[in-house]
């Protein structure tokens, strides 16, 4: 099987900064046509507005928790690149959870936007894939990949909020896989932990003991850069694993084999 991404098109959401930014470079670089999605305009301009208009990456702005936006979104890949074969949800926010505080809207906050977000472009690109398949008798059709947390499994009080929504990503992540599967569509997942997201940039350079911490709780001794998630998300696009859906593939060093983690879960 081939781990190749050559002339495939992709959407990656959450492509301003970060692991989404990341993820949106490798997938390039590797010769997929890549549409970059975010809400940051400004950013994604700064990091990617210099690409060549005919080229193989392309930026579109919005926000997707918005139907209309979802929908113009994948029009305008077609527009440019005529289909999509690979979509990667990786536009995640997180936020701190007051339990006790009946004002606290932080878990819908983050359903709204790590859940139901991923969900409705799944959707919206699975159609676009499923027309793709009248076309193409035999073989894989697409592949879906959710960005999840080993928050999901892990949890923190201050982090209620963002593990339930892990958690929901993941089992959409499986029950889409079971509707998608006879459309030759697969739908994975990577949770992961001790991965250098923007997010834990952030914390370890507020707080230095944590990424300390972190490390004393990984049994690999280290944080992965955003590459080694790169390399995960291009073996779950690919034919390499062509056979496989409905997974969560874990990304942590080793650290979710721990019976209690203290550190962080970004």
């Amino acid at each position: 099987m081939s781990f190749s991404v050559q002339g495939k098109t992709a959407i990656v959401t959450g492509a301003a900064d970060g692991i989404g930014l990341a993820i949106a470079r490798h997938l390039a670089d590797r010769g997929a046509n890549v549409m970059c999605a975010d809400s940051h305009e400004k950013k994604l301009v700064e990091e990617l507005g210099d690409a060549p208009e005919d080229g193989n990456l392309r930026i579109f702005a919005g926000d997707l928790r918005q139907r209309l936006t979802i929908a113009n979104l994948v029009s305008a890949t077609i527009d440019a690149f005529d289909q999509v074969d690979i979509l990667v949800n990786a536009s995640r926010q997180m936020l701190l959870t007051d339990a006790l505080d009946v004002e606290d809207t932080s878990v819908k906050d983050l359903l709204d936007q790590n859940l139901l977000t991923a969900l409705q472009l799944t959707q919206y690109v699975a159609k676009r894939m499923i027309k793709q398949a009248e076309e193409q008798e035999e073989g894989q059709i697409g592949s879906i990949i959710n960005l999840s947390s080993i928050a999901a499994t892990h949890m923190q009080p201050e982090l209620m909020a963002y593990s339930v929504a892990a958690a929901a990503v993941q089992q959409m992540t499986r029950s889409m896989a079971l509707v998608l599967a006879p459309h030759r569509i697969r739908v994975n997942a990577i949770s992961f932990g001790s991965v250098m997201s923007g997010s834990l940039r952030t914390s370890v350079a507020e707080n230095r003991e944590w990424r300390a911490d972190i490390r004393e709780h990984t049994p690999l001794g280290r944080i992965a850069g955003p590459n080694e998630l790169c390399e995960a998300v291009q073996f779950l696009a690919a034919e390499s694993s062509g056979f496989m859906t409905g997974e969560v593939m874990v990304l942590d060093g080793g650290r979710s084999l721990l019976d209690a983690v203290r550190a962080p879960a970004h």
